[in-house]
């Protein structure tokens, strides 16, 4: 947790601030009682009303000096805690912005959400109450010992019997709190994941009649960490009733040996009376002190989660001095594979085995390919979401590892497997790739992509909102509006990993039709599952296990691979192969 702590330097002069103000709030406190000792000693036995008068005015100001130390403190260590949250947040989240897919398949998208959110709420709260806490309880005890033993010295060794016994218990009930504080992250991190899973997936979940499995799968994860939740509170539910079984045992002692002292004359009722308030005054801030260790088992177990974030780097990264751009100036649109072979991380066999091939400006190269073939994984290394093991990837001619990532990505125009929507307007998602596109663009993209009938018809074209996901749209609007998005880009490489799925054959073949005339000076690449989308491209790469096991066009393949025949035989009648 001081790890993280360091993110607290431009919050320095308010920390001081705080700190100032809680050791006036833990001056003014200790005072307190010695002026209540004198008004009972020299006021109340004296009979002397002005000084009582006199003394008890002092202490009020005392009082309200102390109250308002205390909400200045509040109020600053809330604004510091926030901001450090705030600021923490951020820092997580542009970090993860630069992790490549290996880390968020290692992390999971649930377990980053829940260290985003929960684990640094977590910090937050510590944060705020270490600030409140850290000057005062310390203060309150050292001074409450010291004010005690000025009133009577041999009084003070019940409070020396008493503080290593709070001590004792505060270390091991926070001793048996803290692997349970960790256990629980982690079991949030499951409810997350069931939940996240369940929303999704609702329509999965539905049509199958799943409900009550997921009930079951969810219900089995929120007992895990309600069970493991009442039994850390259960631990921490300890602490308080020891502690005020401990203050009350002391206030008896105090009261029977003080009684004794001052029946002997070696003591007057007024120190008495204080001697009891600094006690209590002791005992209460190794209280605060159990509070402290009640929430920072919690919290530490949430700062490794977080620092495991940031502490991670990611496997891409830029490099130091990027390629020239003259070559692509010369070359622009050019990608070639030079013997690329990648496996994922743990996998035993390579995803993709020695694969070479080269595409060039206007032209289309389709890649077909049977379920698990590395049809997807070899789209996915041209945008470098992955590093190859071994051979290399080149855009324009050079080596993608020798681009930044920005320049590698802005040549691309990439439409996913699975089409992604963001919540906001059509246009807001069709400017996603280019911000400052006119409206003439998106409407020439949407045209193109065969998405202006269907936007057309919605209540407010163009600025129709789009919900989460995407969810008030069909598989085949989102694939156009997707494709839309990318041609708004106008990249000098079109990626189309299987994008037209969704789509109904005539709109596949007059959106085919259309894309010919605007990527005339462009690479495309498209992975496709039917025959009759690949047929006329100027190159089909036929892949089989990750291996390419022909390239040419239709006829030849129809006549070299039988890989390729196989897959167009179980598509098309004899006639349309014809």
């Amino acid at each position: 947790m001081l790890k993280l702590f360091r993110n607290l330097r431009p919050y320095r002069l308010p920390i001081l601030f705080v700190f100032l103000l809680v050791f006036v709030q833990s001056m003014s406190d200790l005072y307190l009682p010695t002026l209540m000792s004198d008004i009972v000693d020299k006021g109340i036995i004296n009979g002397d009303i002005p000084y009582i008068w006199r003394i008890g005015g002092f202490m009020l100001l005392v009082a309200l000096g102390g109250a308002i130390c205390s909400i200045g403190a509040s109020y600053l260590s809330a604004k510091v805690a926030g901001g450090f949250g705030k600021n923490l947040r951020g820092r997580v989240f542009h970090h993860v912005q630069n992790f490549s897919l290996q880390e968020f398949d290692k992390l999971g998208t649930a377990s980053l959400i829940t260290r985003t959110t929960n684990d640094i709420t977590q910090v937050q709260q510590v944060l705020t109450m270490i600030l409140r806490m850290m000057i005062s309880a310390p203060m309150m005890c050292i001074g409450g010992i010291i004010m005690a033993v000025s009133k009577d010295a041999k009084l003070s060794l019940v409070i020396v019997v008493v503080i290593p016994v709070l001590a004792g218990a505060i270390a091991i009930i926070a001793g048996k709190g803290i692997p349970l504080f960790k256990a629980m992250q982690v079991r949030l991190d499951k409810l997350n994941r069931v939940l996240r899973e369940n929303l999704t997936g609702i329509r999965v979940i539905r049509s199958f009649n799943r409900i009550e499995h997921e009930q079951k799968r969810f219900n089995e994860a929120n007992f895990d960490l309600t069970q493991t939740a009442v039994k850390v509170n259960k631990i921490m539910a300890a602490m308080m009733p020891i502690m005020m079984l401990v203050m009350n045992f002391s206030t008896i002692a105090i009261v029977w040996f003080g009684g004794i002292r001052i029946s002997n004359g070696h003591m007057q009722v007024g120190d008495l009376m204080a001697f009891i308030q600094y006690a209590m005054q002791i005992m209460f801030s190794l209280i605060m002190v159990s509070m402290i260790f009640v929430m920072v088992p919690r919290a530490s177990a949430s700062a490794t989660r977080i620092n495991e974030v940031l502490d991670m780097e990611p496997q891409i990264v830029d490099p130091v001095r990027a390629g020239s751009s003259a070559a692509a100036a010369k070359q622009r649109g050019y990608l070639e594979f030079q013997d690329v072979t990648f496996s994922y991380p743990g996998a035993e066999q390579p995803a993709i085995h020695h694969i070479s091939f080269a595409a060039g400006p206007g032209e289309t190269t389709a890649i077909i390919g049977g379920t698990g073939s590395g049809k997807s994984t070899l789209l996915s290394l041209i945008p470098r979401f992955y590093d190859v093991d071994g051979g290399s990837v080149k855009v324009d001619g050079q080596d993608v590892k020798s681009m930044t990532q920005e320049e590698l990505r802005s040549k691309i125009g990439f439409v996913p497997q699975k089409a992604v929507l963001f919540t906001g307007t059509i246009a807001d998602n069709l400017r996603y790739g280019k911000t400052d596109a006119t409206d003439e663009e998106l409407h020439q993209a949407a045209d193109i992509a065969q998405a202006t009938e269907f936007i057309s018809k919605m209540k407010d074209g163009f600025q129709s909102e789009i919900s989460q996901g995407g969810n008030n749209v069909s598989g085949g609007q989102k694939q156009r509006l997707s494709i839309a998005r990318a041609l708004v880009r106008k990249p000098e490489i079109y990626v189309f990993d299987d994008s037209f799925s969704a789509l109904d054959f005539k709109t596949d073949s007059k959106l085919r039709a259309a894309l010919k005339e605007v990527t005339r000076d462009a690479t495309v690449l498209l992975v496709a599952q039917r025959a009759s989308t690949v047929m006329d491209a100027d190159r089909i790469i036929v892949l089989d296990e990750g291996r390419i096991a022909g390239i040419g066009k239709h006829r030849e393949l129809m006549e070299t691979c039988d890989v390729y025949r196989e897959i167009v035989s179980s598509q098309l009648s004899e006639e349309e192969i014809a």
